[in-house]
């Protein structure tokens, strides 16, 4: 059925029929799927769907088959709204019924008491929902949406129209219905009561809100500290970030090297080594406190702790996330329109301000969006280097895993920094508005890019190269660490800790992994490796639906997309606690539900730096590439994809480092069988045991360096038909 306008619709029957006949349809317990193949006729444990249905007293299954015999109808149709209709009453039928029998029907019976009083008891239940019946699910949905193009929505293309629904589908499942369960506790009062007060109590308190600080007091209110700690640290990522940009890209060739390195080091770094790195170096103890004392007799105090603490954390934490959104922006600035401007005698300050940053404006406020909200999820750096300063993050931790165990409370705080995410999604859509940003055309550009002006340049040069260098040291100091025998105490230099961690042998049968951090180090690689390229994938898809099509939702759309870098880590590792933890979907304690919160936790960053490498791509492309009778995939690979290398390089990068080096999202999902490599360095510092601890992050640092050193080899460079430039010395006036 090669080239058949029905080969979409006939493969997703038949992947909905397999899945009922040839899969299990629940979760196997004990065991991959996979090894119960043969076994799929058999007991009520491993049964297909059908079996499911006939045999073991599931009859509500039945209501998927019959919208895939509804469907099926519309391949004896021609393509047009009387072959849509078919498909949509049949995915509806479908896929409705079984995801209702899924969330009503659980392991004892009825899933709410209403059900349980109005029907009596069950005679049978259902466990989580296993291959079979997701993929069952999944057919349905895409022949809904299929059936919605068919009728004219999506501008009949299948495959706009099934990556809308099913993208959409994703989101609800993995960032929306979690977190609104977690988020909906907070409507619950004490009792297990629902209640509207329940809420405003716990938000109404002097904690939170008091401004107490502005007239004289000690500290103000938890929200107002997460918000202009927010405010602060993404308007400081996001100046860092474009100037290391700039450098990257107009500055002196000699430097870029250095510089992205550099730049690159704080985002492949477990995030509590550079607050250790910091409080050796600024802490009471640490290096700067006691030259101070030696040289002048200042008493070291903890003048480094609170919000200058986290702040400069953060700072190192979240610039490399504006460095690589902004480089790509940076790049995709059209040199002809400069050169125009110099043209038309204008100076090079002036052109650089008039024309180059304005276009850097979509960069620029997806940047501060990410900061800022990367910043109030942020809990690792506040809980290291916060000592008193509480953030809402902080807040929350305490309120779930602290003596008072009040699940309602923390839902309430994680309600605050979603509203603040929103208000900083809002203003974000509001500053870019309906303004033309696209530099890159289907036209040829062989300008040269213009170099920075000399005064941009200093101003670049006296902020960045400063940075760049505290950088270098702090990290040579967390470094140092893994090579002594006991920091503060036993400076001798020593590989004990690397050959506790990593030491190798050779047994009878070969190779004795022998080290104890050996299997959380492969565990983590193997999650990350397969949790990164979905990641990445899934949102550069997500980016080029919201930049080239226009569906009824849109808005909600993004929003879900984002909500993930709404709440904490922490938040999000227990919402999915919740969730997937019964059924239909019984996830917690597999390493899929890991890889699950890695992808969805760090998919905003795809979707935003998709979202401004798109903003700089002329439609016209895409256009052309359909009017030549290219399919919309064709055109998406073969056209779109090559110009979007930089955000996918981003996407890879930060998803895979981000899987590698995450704590507070995983946190409560992992177990001992799936210990990863952050829960294995938290536990050596629980032990007092910091050799080990930092030996495995400059282990963890050098492998991650060659990865993304792979991923930018692998994905290479755009190529845009300018001419390199060659840089040597700043920007010169026109005569």
């Amino acid at each position: 059925m090669k080239g058949h306008p029905n080969r979409s619709i006939a493969f997703c029957l038949v992947l909905g029929a397999a899945s009922f006949l040839f899969l299990p349809w629940y979760a196997i317990q004990d065991g991959a799927w996979y090894l119960v193949l043969p076994q799929v006729w058999g007991g009520p444990e491993s049964a297909n769907g059908v079996m499911q249905a006939s045999l073991y007293g599931r009859g509500w299954l039945w209501c998927g088959v019959a919208g895939l015999a509804l469907a099926s109808v519309a391949l004896l149709r021609a393509p047009g709204k009387a072959q849509g209709r078919w498909l949509v009453g049949g995915g509806c039928v479908g896929g409705a019924g079984l995801l209702l029998g899924a969330f009503l029907i659980g392991a004892r019976g009825w899933s709410f008491a209403l059900l349980k009083r109005a029907f009596g008891e069950l005679s049978v239940n259902q466990f989580g929902l296993g291959i079979g019946g997701f993929l069952a699910i999944t057919s349905l949905c895409l022949l809904f949406a299929f059936g919605l193009a068919r009728r004219g929505r999506f501008r009949g293309d299948l495959f706009i129209a099934g990556s809308v629904v099913g993208c959409a589908f994703l989101l609800l499942l993995f960032i929306a219905y979690p977190v609104g369960k977690a988020l909906g506790s907070a409507l619950f009062s004490e009792q297990g009561l629902w209640s509207l007060s329940a809420l405003s109590e716990r938000v109404a308190t002097p904690r939170i809100w008091s401004l107490s600080c502005l007239g004289g007091g000690q500290r103000c209110g938890v929200a107002w500290n997460t918000l202009f700690l927010g405010l602060l640290s993404a308007t400081g990522t996001t100046v860092l970030g474009t100037m290391m940009a700039l450098m990257a890209e107009r500055g002196e060739r000699r430097w870029q090297g250095a510089l992205k390195a550099l730049a690159m080091l704080p985002i492949i770094t477990p995030p509590f080594v550079v607050g250790l790195g910091l409080i050796l170096l600024l802490g009471r103890a640490g290096v700067v406190n006691q030259w101070l004392e030696y040289a002048f007799g200042i008493e070291p105090t903890r003048w480094f702790y609170g919000l200058f603490g986290v702040w400069v954390a953060q700072l190192f934490a979240f610039t490399p996330i504006a460095f690589m959104i902004m480089r790509g922006v940076v790049q995709g600035v059209s040199p002809s329109l400069e050169e125009a401007a110099l043209t038309l005698r204008a100076d090079p300050q002036r052109t650089f301000f008039s024309i180059s940053l304005p276009l850097l404006k979509p960069g620029l406020a997806n940047a501060f969006l990410v900061g800022f909200i990367e910043s109030m999820a942020d809990f690792g750096n506040p809980i290291i280097v916060g000592a008193q300063f509480s953030v809402l993050s902080t807040e929350i931790f305490f309120a779930i895993v602290g003596a008072q165990n009040d699940q309602g409370m923390a839902a309430a705080l994680a309600w605050i920094l979603t509203l603040f995410a929103l208000g900083a999604f809002a203003l974000q859509r509001g500053m870019l508005g309906k303004q033309n940003y696209t530099t890159v055309s289907g036209k040829g550009d062989s300008g040269l890019p213009m170099a920075l002006p000399r005064k941009v340049r200093s101003v670049v040069h006296a902020v960045a190269l400063p940075w760049l260098a505290f950088t270098l040291v702090v990290y040579l100091f967390a470094f140092a660490g893994g090579f002594v025998q006991t920091w503060g105490r036993d400076y001798t230099p020593t590989l004990t800790h690397f050959h506790a961690a990593f030491a190798l042998e050779w047994g009878p049968f070969g190779v004795v992994w022998a080290g104890s951090a050996w299997n959380s180090l492969f565990t983590t690689l193997k999650l990350a490796a397969g949790a990164a390229p979905v990641t990445a994938g899934l949102g550069l898809l997500i980016a080029w639906l919201l930049a080239r099509t226009e569906f009824k939702g849109q808005g909600l759309f993004e929003f879900a997309a984002l909500l993930a870098f709404a709440v904490p880590g922490t938040v999000l590792g227990v919402s999915y606690i919740l969730a997937f933890n019964v059924p239909p979907f019984e996830l917690t304690g597999t390493s899929l539900i890991i890889m699950l919160c890695f992808m969805f936790r760090n998919l905003p960053v795809g979707v935003r730096a998709g979202t401004a490498a798109f903003k700089q791509l002329d439609r016209s492309l895409d256009e052309a590439s359909l009017m030549l009778r290219a399919s919309t995939v064709q055109t998406l690979v073969h056209v779109v994809l090559p110009l979007l290398k930089p955000a996918l390089v981003a996407a890879l990068v930060y998803s895979f480092v981000r899987a590698m080096t995450t704590v507070s999202a995983v946190i409560f999902l992992v177990t001992a069988e799936n210990e990863l490599a952050t829960t294995y360095i938290i536990g050596r510092v629980g032990n007092g045991d910091y050799g080990v601890a930092l030996a495995y992050c400059t282990v963890l640092i050098v492998l991650m360096s060659a990865a993304v050193a792979l991923i930018q080899f692998l994905v290479g460079e755009r190529k845009l038909g300018r001419r390199a430039p060659a840089f040597t010395r700043a920007a010169t006036p026109t005569q």
